[in-house]
């Protein structure tokens, strides 16, 4: 039986703060971690001792359109579709750019 996501790869969403970014993949964020900083946002995920586990309900992978990801806490995101084409390219070409 596959476990219910909260979210999925590919989602828009935004922080409460109002910065828009993407749901990746446990992949992408594997070579992301390689290129990219990370972000340490508020209301990103951080437990000490604890290696990241997205399981995309209470920890999800973000790339921000600032270059930057984050492992965010479920509950510090929303879904934000009215997102402009521009800036889901703009995020979109920095998933592009490293490879995944």
């Amino acid at each position: 039986m596959e476990r219910k996501r909260a979210f999925e790869p590919g989602d828009i969403v935004a922080t409460f703060t109002g910065q828009a970014g993407m749901v990746i993949s446990e992949a992408t964020l594997t070579k992301a971690k390689n290129h990219l900083k990370e972000g340490r946002r508020p209301g990103h995920y951080f437990a000490p001792g604890c290696a990241h586990n997205p399981d995309y309900v209470t920890q999800v992978p973000v790339l921000f359109e600032d270059g930057m990801y984050d492992v965010m806490r479920g509950m510090n995101i929303k879904r934000a579709p009215g997102l402009p084409a521009e800036k889901r390219g703009h995020i979109q070409g920095i998933i592009d750019d490293l490879g995944g």
